[in-house]
């Protein structure tokens, strides 16, 4: 059985955060997951967007979620493209709880041991100054 996966630490690429998604930034900072929801359609819009997907309206407000849910899709990577990665990473899609998903990366559980539809739950870690990334690992409880 190999090592768990754990978080990457460093210089990582990734996207700045603007004034649109500088609220999810600044609450994953704080170790709380948040979604943008609509209030005319109540739609679940993530990414962050200026318009809902669904309606086109612009009342979009923030909401916390719950950080659970179930692995829907994942790979493991062994070879990176940039030197910024420690492998092995296993880079997922996480399907939450109030019915959206986001791409992310596992944390916690060995390569061998990962499932399609295993339980999940967020855990933040600050891999850079200032850079706090949600991780999920398998759900304790």
């Amino acid at each position: 059985m190999s090592t768990p996966l754990a978080p990457q630490h460093g210089e990582l690429p990734h996207a700045e955060p603007t004034e649109l998604s500088a609220p999810f930034w600044n609450r994953c900072a704080e170790g709380t997951l948040t979604f943008q929801r609509c209030a005319a359609c109540r739609s679940i819009n993530f990414p962050p967007v200026e318009v809902c997907r669904e309606c086109l309206d612009t009342d979009l407000g923030w909401e916390e979620s719950s950080g659970r849910g179930t692995l829907y899709s994942w790979t493991v990577v062994h070879r990176p493209v940039t030197a910024a990665f420690t492998p092995p990473y296993a880079p997922a899609i996480v399907d939450l709880d109030e019915g959206y998903q986001m791409v992310t990366d596992l944390i916690g559980i060995a390569p061998e041991e990962i499932t399609a539809g295993m339980p999940v739950e967020v855990d933040f870690h600050e891999v850079s100054p200032g850079l706090h990334l949600p991780y999920f690992r398998p759900r304790s409880g």
